[in-house]
């Protein structure tokens, strides 16, 4: 029996574009297993938009998202339509994104349609949902309130990573005495331009030894700022967006600058020994929890940081390759790859 899936999830410069990055990872799990799968989304990228389409997933455009009255409405027509021919008994959606409320999830179950939440921050006040998931490495310290039917699935072994990573489960990373190939990614959209902030922290080291890729979302709306800058680099400097080799460009870095979002979990699969910055304020606990168990080094909240600041740590952490291989064998043990498997497993599982 075909099984469908559909998944509610947005992207936009505010937004930023990780509840879609993490959701094409379960629907290849999803899609893996033989099941078809529907993104509804409102999405401002095109270059995002395509690679859901290229993935042969079926993409269908919401105007404007919740809390507009429309997007309810039309997402159970939706379902309506693409279930009213299936022989599965009660279809299942996914959302992911702090805007559904309480009332919009048990909206979704009380229409007959199973729900499976992607939460980071247990920000709202009940959860309805058949399936809470919540893949951060404090997700098990925080108080969910949900219904009493609700299957918990919380940690890292329920991480969500696109399968281009998975080639790399099992791989051995070598660890530089000085750390000269940099990556920097600081998110989708990066609407701060803390990017930049970096860019002129390692502009400031003055090595030429270095070579930096940088990797600008393909929401960023700060590309000429960037350019730019990177017109003074005293080292060798590559600036792509919307890049679809982050796992080979991981593979290649010797550091690497990020976000506290959902690349962590990447970086920490792949074993690259990483610096956080948190740019919002559902990153703070991931930036804090992954200092705390020494997987990742935390710079904290970006409007804090200065670019002299960033440059001292970078200088230290770039010379000194007993801090960085042991962050990468902590980083490595936190992520197995499966997690995707296991979400689809018991989501299946729930089916028979």
């Amino acid at each position: 029996m075909i099984r469908n899936l559909t998944i509610r999830a947005d992207a936009s410069t505010h937004i930023g574009t990780g509840h879609i990055m993490r959701c094409i990872a379960l629907a290849q799990a999803w899609k893996d297993q033989g099941g078809n799968v529907t993104f509804l989304c409102h999405c401002d990228s095109a270059a995002l938009r395509q690679r859901i389409i290229d993935e042969d997933f079926g993409f269908t455009p919401i105007k404007k998202p919740h809390p507009d009255a429309n997007d309810l409405s039309f997402t159970l027509n939706v379902l309506s339509a693409m279930n009213h021919h299936s022989a599965a008994t009660s279809p299942w959606l996914v959302l992911d994104g702090y805007h559904f409320t309480p009332d919009y999830q048990k909206a979704i179950r009380e229409h007959g349609y199973r729900l499976l939440v992607i939460d980071d921050m247990a920000h709202l006040n009940h959860y309805h949902a058949d399936i809470l998931l919540n893949q951060n490495i404090h997700a098990s310290s925080l108080l969910y309130s949900c219904d009493k039917d609700t299957v918990k699935l919380l940690g890292c072994e329920y991480v969500l990573l696109r399968r281009d990573f998975l080639k790399y489960r099992g791989g051995k990373r070598g660890i530089s005495d000085k750390a000269k190939k940099i990556l920097v990614t600081l998110g989708g959209s990066d609407p701060d331009n803390v990017t930049l902030k970096v860019i002129r922290a390692l502009n400031s080291l003055s090595d030429p030894d270095l070579e930096v890729n940088i990797v600008a979302g393909p929401s960023n709306p700060n590309i000429n700022s960037l350019e730019k800058e990177l017109r003074l680099s005293p080292f060798t400097f590559h600036l792509s967006r919307s890049v679809r080799n982050m796992p080979e460009l991981m593979a290649w870095a010797d550091f690497a600058i990020s976000a506290a979002g959902t690349t962590c979990w990447e970086l920490a699969f792949m074993g690259l020994p990483f610096l956080t910055i948190v740019l919002a304020s559902n990153q703070t606990n991931i930036s804090k929890s992954l200092s705390d168990e020494d997987v990742s080094f935390d710079l904290c909240w970006h409007s804090d940081l200065s670019s002299d600041k960033i440059a001292l740590c970078l200088s230290g952490i770039i010379h000194n390759s007993n801090f960085r291989r042991k962050y990468s064998v902590t980083a490595h043990r936190l992520v197995d790859g499966c997690g995707g498997r296991r979400v689809v497993d018991i989501i299946i599982g729930s089916m028979e």
